[in-house]
């Protein structure tokens, strides 16, 4: 297997320093798009879907669970004992303390699947996953978010009992996606948005 080239201290340093100001380039231009995407305008979204959860049916508005906004990840319905492997594999790397850090920001994480509930516990109890998921299984949920049979991230923001939805993507890029970011003081948001110190 071929390995990087060998170089001396100070000509790997200034190989380094170049990369940094290009990484360092992407990082600003991440920002300026990220400080675009909390500038999105909003649309109304139908609240009145039905999922069934372990704990019951629910609606949209029930699984911000008081919550200010709402990032819903579509996992793909492959059919009975077809599970998608993107899929998986995401909900393999959520952190276990990711929904804690989540909630401390008015977010609320939840996975939905038009696979049937028994269906999805039985998988998230093979996997281990602790993140919960519910079933937009009888509903147009999934077409109604556009992704159809496929896999999308959607981000929605309530105004009391009123849900819009403010973000979705269905591929890469899913770095600080809520309306509020990451609240932090550093951001360009528009005037009267939620931040905080970044290190406070």
């Amino acid at each position: 297997m071929e390995k990087p080239t060998i170089v001396s201290a100070s000509e790997w340093q200034e190989a380094r320093d170049e990369l940094l100001k290009a990484e360092k380039e992407v990082t600003r231009a991440q920002d300026a798009l990220a400080a675009r995407r909390r500038r999105l305008p909003m649309v109304r979204f139908d609240n009145g879907y039905v999922f069934d959860t372990p704990e019951g049916t629910k609606t949209l508005l029930d699984l911000f669970e008081g919550r200010g906004q709402l990032v819903v990840y579509q996992f793909m319905d492959n059919g009975p004992d077809d599970y998608c492997p993107g899929c998986t594999w995401l909900t393999n790397n959520v952190p276990v303390t990711g929904l804690a850090g989540l909630a401390e920001n008015d977010v609320t994480w939840v996975t939905v699947s038009n696979m049937p509930l028994a269906q999805i516990e039985a998988y998230k109890a093979r996997k281990g996953w602790t993140v919960p998921f519910v079933s937009s299984r009888g509903t147009s949920f999934s077409d109604d978010c556009g992704a159809g049979g496929g896999f999308m991230l959607s981000v929605f923001l309530r105004d009391g009992a009123d849900v819009y939805r403010t973000y979705n993507t269905t591929a890469r890029g899913v770095d600080r996606l809520t309306p509020y970011g990451r609240q932090e003081d550093w951001e360009d948001s528009p005037p009267g948005w939620p931040q905080h110190p970044t290190y406070g």
